[in-house]
């Protein structure tokens, strides 16, 4: 009876351990990590696109928005994520991971009304794993903007840039409404957190996808790579994984988070403002 109990013991042990590494597994495959950069290895393609689907009826329409990338050979782990902001909020994410993958693409329909400006960045990544080399990555950001305009005083339209008067008319007030809430939003912030914004160069989240090929503001020489790669790192287990776990049912309305490039080289700092109105400060040193 002894040796029967504690085989069945043994068994239900070894089942437990099969099952939390298999957990522990999921877990770390769901996280991006930077790794330096394997300069031998590159994407062919990337991108992200906001695009007008089809109008649902006179007063509602949806938007298209897709993500993909496509890495020059299969690697260990492939990953994307994208964020979209409809006027200055956060309206969604959207993630997608593969393991010995090539090629990511995934895409959702976006439910619209009235006039609004939709914003999207995307982090593209991937792992590259050989035999008993250091883990080396690939990284690229994407973004696309689209402005839908829909008033009862003119015709239902939408554009990436604005070609026409008219246009170049709604493009200003729809950046000037969302500029003035964000810069509210942002004030908060830095008055709580008591940051002297003169010692800082600020740039919004969305606009992190320009300096894929340039260096961050401020960074020390040859850096920039690293601290971008391990920006992203931080946003997603900090930010972005803090609010698909937090608000899975839940409306999200978090403004774009601002992000501090210290002007002495130091270190940077994001700061943003959850649903339930607590208020993050993540810094990153150098």
């Amino acid at each position: 009876m002894n040796r029967i109990l504690m085989y069945g013991l043994v068994c239900s042990l070894l089942i437990f351990v099969v099952f939390l590494y298999f957990l522990q597994e999921t877990k770390e495959m769901d996280v991006i990590q930077y790794f330096p950069i394997d300069s031998n290895s590159k994407f062919t393609s990337y991108g992200t696109s906001l695009s007008f689907a089809e109008q649902s009826d006179a007063d509602e329409y949806e938007v298209t928005w897709k993500m993909s990338s496509k890495s020059d050979q299969t690697q260990y782990l492939r990953q994307d994520v994208s964020l979209l902001y409809v006027n200055g909020r956060l309206k969604g994410i959207m993630n997608k991971w593969e393991e010995n993958a090539q090629e990511i693409e995934k895409e959702a329909k976006i439910h619209g009304e009235d006039s609004q400006k939709y914003e999207s960045v995307t982090f593209h990544h991937g792992e590259i794993h050989e035999d008993d080399l250091p883990i080396k990555s690939v990284q690229a950001a994407s973004t696309d903007a689209l402005y839908v305009i829909d008033s009862p005083h003119s015709t239902r339209s939408f554009f990436h840039k604005p070609k026409t008067a008219e246009e170049k008319e709604w493009k200003e007030r729809l950046d000037h409404s969302i500029q003035q809430q964000v810069q509210v939003q942002w004030k908060k912030l830095l008055d709580y957190y008591q940051v002297p914004k003169g010692q800082y160069t600020a740039v919004p989240l969305t606009e992190l996808a320009k300096y894929n090929d340039r260096p961050l503001p401020g960074v020390p020489e040859g850096e920039s790579e690293r601290i971008y790669g391990q920006l992203w790192e931080g946003l997603y287990k900090n930010y972005i994984l803090g609010i698909t776990d937090t608000h899975s049912n839940h409306p999200i309305q978090s403004y774009i988070p601002i992000i501090l490039f210290d002007k002495n080289g130091k270190h940077l700092m994001v700061l943003f403002e959850d649903d339930t109105g607590k208020k993050h400060q993540l810094i990153q040193y150098y």
